[in-house]
């Protein structure tokens, strides 16, 4: 859980400071808003690639627990077996 909250923390800071050197930037109203436009499609794949990296990576961990207590239990049924 702690990853899940540095990396959105990290991901917030980085578009917080896109925009804020966007807009104190010397360039027009529509030109600055296009830029904006462009960086939040490019930030917005980049975050869905993350979160889609992240939920395969937990669920890939999942299975594999699952698995082991599966085997846990299938062994300790065994064991109490006549």
């Amino acid at each position: 859980m702690n990853s899940v909250k540095i990396l959105l923390g990290v991901l917030a800071g980085a578009a917080a400071g896109v925009l804020a050197g966007m807009l104190f930037a010397p360039a027009s109203g529509p030109k600055t808003r296009k830029k904006l436009l462009r960086r939040s499609e490019d930030y917005s794949d980049t975050v869905k690639e993350k979160v889609r990296d992240l939920v395969e990576a937990i669920t890939d961990k999942y299975e594999k627990v699952k698995e082991d207590v599966s085997g846990y239990a299938d062994k300790k049924i065994k064991s109490n077996l006549p």
